[in-house]
């Protein structure tokens, strides 16, 4: 059974719609307040300390937070995220966020290694591809790490010197009354390491540029804003750090006869006035069906009416190939220009529904005197 978990939002005091600014702030006084070494032996606080990594670690990642804002904690479940195992994995995580207000070297040193930052590509689908799933080949650019130095930015037979100033820890620690305050090194920038002979090839970066293409499976019913996680495949990770993330987002274009509701269907079909009165049959296209649907007229129908088609929508991504429905709207068309024939024939028909028609040429002043009293 799964623990109860607080809103990330409520966890870190912000709103819903609030900025990325804003919940690094909330973050750090958080953070600040409930520190293990200004909290020693305190496991309400050392609990509440990781509460609040959870939380920002979810809110400060766009992908992250998108998902749960959908689909809440459970939605969080099929991306790998399982909250923090400990402080270590804060301190890896989060290392960035406390500069400025916590030292690392009682717990051993922040980890230099990095993850990789996670890459977007945006697929455009038609609502047929939508419909029943796509597979593409996609190419992109990503940072990868460099082969002709291993990703260390030194030049090859050479190796990083270890910074003087901070000893490679890539900061720089001061006490401040009972608690320590951490900054990024000035002369390292916080990697511990000087490259003094820089690899040609990436010019000390650790990362070239390159061209990927992935074999990417599209499944049946998704939509506009639908995500596909390729795991490990953003760019290289730092100081043996892993990779990143590449999120494929989806777009569906409009369609032409459809629109579509979550999994369901409309489309409004347009009928003759002798369609409506007597009745048809007629053929409606159905995606994923090449005869079509025939649709039964009934005699009588009304304009604007709907008639429901149980399991003619799109399918559904919630699995076992099941569709929501099709939902068709009538369109009564009035002839604008009929024929002599067709004149005679209506104005028979009026007859019997007795029914009196003015003359054109005449002013219908009986009707207008009606309408005064």
């Amino acid at each position: 059974m799964t623990a109860y978990k607080r809103d990330y939002y409520e966890v870190l005091s912000v709103s819903r719609d609030c900025g990325d600014e804003e919940i690094k702030k909330s973050y750090r006084k958080l953070a600040l307040k409930y520190h293990p070494d200004r909290n020693p032996g305190d496991k309400d606080a050392e609990e509440k300390f990781k509460e609040a990594a959870e939380a920002y670690e979810v809110l400060r990642d766009p992908q992250k937070r998108q998902i749960y804002d959908r689909f809440g904690h459970e939605g969080l479940e099929g991306t790998g995220f399982r909250g923090f195992s400990g402080f270590d994995d804060i301190f890896s995580s989060f290392g960035d966020i406390f500069e400025g207000f916590f030292g690392f070297g009682g717990r051993g040193g922040r980890t230099r290694a990095r993850q990789g930052r996670s890459l977007r590509y945006d697929m455009e689908l038609t609502l047929e591809e939508a419909f029943a799933g796509k597979e593409e080949e996609i190419t992109f650019h990503r940072l990868e790490t460099c082969s002709t130095c291993d990703g260390s930015g030194a030049a090859p037979g050479s190796q990083p010197r270890t910074c003087t100033t901070c000893q490679g820890r890539g900061q720089v620690i001061q006490s401040q009354g009972f608690f320590q305050v951490s900054t990024t090194c000035p002369t390292c920038h916080g990697q511990g390491q000087i490259i003094t002979d820089p690899c040609p090839n990436c010019r000390g970066g650790g990362k070239v540029s390159a061209e990927k293409s992935l074999h990417v499976k599209i499944p049946a019913g998704v939509d506009t804003g639908s995500q596909l996680r390729l795991r490990a495949e953003g760019e290289a990770g730092e100081y043996g750090g892993p990779p990143g993330d590449l999120f494929v987002v989806i777009h569906v274009r409009e369609h032409a006869f459809f629109t579509r509701e979550e999994d369901n269907l409309i489309c409004q079909v347009p009928i003759s006035f002798v369609q409506a009165s007597l009745g048809d049959t007629l053929t409606i296209p159905v995606l994923g069906e090449k005869e079509g649907y025939e649709l039964a007229i009934p005699e009588g129908i009304q304009p604007g009416e709907v008639i429901r088609v149980p399991g003619k929508g799109m399918i559904s991504l919630k699995g076992y190939r099941k569709r929501g429905d099709l939902y068709i709207k009538l369109i009564v068309k009035i002839p604008q220009k009929m024929t002599e024939r067709q004149r005679e024939l209506l104005t028979a028909f009026a007859e019997t529904e007795k029914l009196s028609l003015s003359d054109k040429k005449k002013k219908p002043k009986g009707f207008w005197k009606k309408m005064a009293k």
